[in-house]
């Protein structure tokens, strides 16, 4: 693998592997990590050539000094007509200005990625966190690298509001997962499991992004995070085990992390809350010291730290061996837009979750008083003026942020399944922007859709169904 010397400007980048066996693009990827210079922006020069998108067309050999042209800023232009202000803009006008966030075009069967890549672009965390990750380029050739590169540029170039081609982060997940690089007999890619996608991803960026940092009283006891993931994604279990059979015997207690729950799905789950506490509780047969035998225990799960985003998969596919394939569960199942995770909490969160849940009950109260006030009210308690932090209380814990200090979520985006396995059929995404407007990303389709189409989402056909969701902190304005 060559090493090449890349010098920007009066910046020199020394060492920096190449693996010639991939895209250009790939190249163009490290250098945009490193620099912030976009890939189209980018002009790499050597000898006088300069070096495609797709092909190594260069002779470029070990310790070469490539030179690297392109600025940050797009140089701005001097506008062809002059400045109209939405307000002096008639209907057609206005409809125009107001742009649709940005669609990814699909690649061949990659909606199972777009999908992911949106609902993940939802959360104003991360999007912040990909825009601060400034990698180290001795470590450009790791899978975690290629991928939260791959995420930051995609991410940058939604920006922009345009249909974007990701074509860089599907071959970083090509490499990092090779199953997602399968091919049909046609010689198309194959459809892949969204859900085993959003946790590849998670996965890489828990290795490569920074938890965010903190600044508290000398006093005050912060909570460590290894990663940004885990700290807003990351939740904790408390599991209890006890003998049924052996009532003296002391309970065993310990600790599992999570980044998603599973809301299993049988004849009696109608609802989500059931389906996720349908598992928390199970019998299991082992063996007992006490009494020498196998016996019958009881394991318990609650949850004892809240992240600040609660991913749920809806647990929809089932293996059937005689077909081979991953069938898919179609019961319709009804979902919350605000959801309470209190219950299924220890009895020590909940203690710690009570202010600020009385602090929401006070705000209902005062709502019931007079009419403007509800409407203000049920305005601060959505997802609207996310940018504007001063506007609302605190959401995590003085002592953990990223946590939840509430148990209240409120839906942020859903990822839908419309047919009839996990290896076919089409992956959607559904994104809120404010209160009940969401937008439906249908690959590079964006359209606008209201919340009673979203609830629709909850299965029991052929339609779109729910498969995995992401709730955020809901958001409570000062007084």
């Amino acid at each position: 693998m060559p090493c090449f010397k890349v010098k920007w400007g009066r910046e020199l980048y020394p060492d920096i592997d190449v693996n010639t066996d991939e895209d250009p693009i790939l190249f163009k990827a490290q250098l945009f990590a490193l620099t912030g210079v976009q890939p189209e922006r980018q002009k790499i020069m050597c000898k006088g050539g300069i070096l495609k998108d797709d092909e190594w067309n260069l002779q470029l050999k070990d310790g070469v000094v490539v030179l690297l042209l392109g600025s940050k800023d797009k140089v701005p232009e001097v506008p062809q007509t002059p400045v109209k202000f939405i307000e002096d803009m008639n209907e057609a006008e206005a409809a125009s200005a107001m742009r649709l966030p940005a669609g990814l075009t699909n690649l061949g069967n990659t909606c199972y990625m777009n999908a992911t890549v949106q609902c993940l672009r939802a959360v104003p965390e991360l999007r912040q966190a990909l825009k601060n990750f400034q990698p180290d380029s001795s470590d450009a050739t790791s899978y975690a690298f290629t991928i939260s590169s791959a995420m930051k540029i995609v991410f940058a170039q939604m920006e922009k509001g345009t249909t974007i081609t990701p074509i860089v982060l599907l071959q970083a997940l090509h490499r990092a997962s090779p199953q997602f690089a399968q091919t049909g007999e046609n010689g198309t890619y194959r459809q892949q499991d969204a859900n085993e996608c959003w946790s590849e991803i998670l996965k890489m960026l828990q290795q490569k992004l920074s938890p965010l940092n903190q600044e508290l009283g000398e006093a005050t006891e912060k909570k460590v995070h290894n990663s940004f993931i885990e700290q807003f994604f990351g939740g904790t279990f408390e599991v209890k085990m006890t003998a049924d059979e052996a009532p003296d015997e002391p309970a065993t207690v310990s600790t599992e992390n999570f980044l998603q729950l599973s809301c299993f799905i049988s004849m009696e789950v109608k609802y989500m809350q059931s389906g996720l506490k349908s598992k928390m509780k199970e019998q299991l047969v082992k063996n007992s010291d006490t009494l020498g035998r196998d016996a019958h225990y009881t394991r318990t799960y609650l949850i004892s730290r809240l992240p600040a985003y609660l991913t749920v998969q809806f647990v929809r596919f089932q293996y059937k061996g005689k077909e081979g394939i991953n069938a898919k569960v179609l019961k319709d199942i009804k979902f919350p837009i605000d959801f309470d995770a209190f219950e299924l909490c220890t009895p020590d969160l909940q203690n710690k979750l009570c202010p600020m849940r009385s602090k929401f009950k006070d705000h209902e109260d005062k709502k019931m008083d007079v009419e403007s006030q509800v409407n203000k009210t049920a305005k601060s308690l959505e997802v609207d003026g996310e940018d504007d932090e001063t506007k609302y209380e605190q959401f995590w814990f003085d002592n953990d942020l990223g946590s939840n200090n509430s148990g209240y979520y409120t839906l942020k985006a859903v990822l839908t399944h419309k047919g009839r396995s996990s290896s076919s059929g089409h992956y959607v995404a559904w994104v809120r922007s404010n209160r009940d407007v969401w937008y439906k990303f249908d690959d590079d389709d964006v359209t606008s859709v209201t919340t009673d189409e979203i609830l629709r989402l909850s299965g029991g056909g052929d339609w779109h169904c729910a498969y995995v969701l992401l709730y955020g902190p809901k958001r409570l304005e000062k007084c």
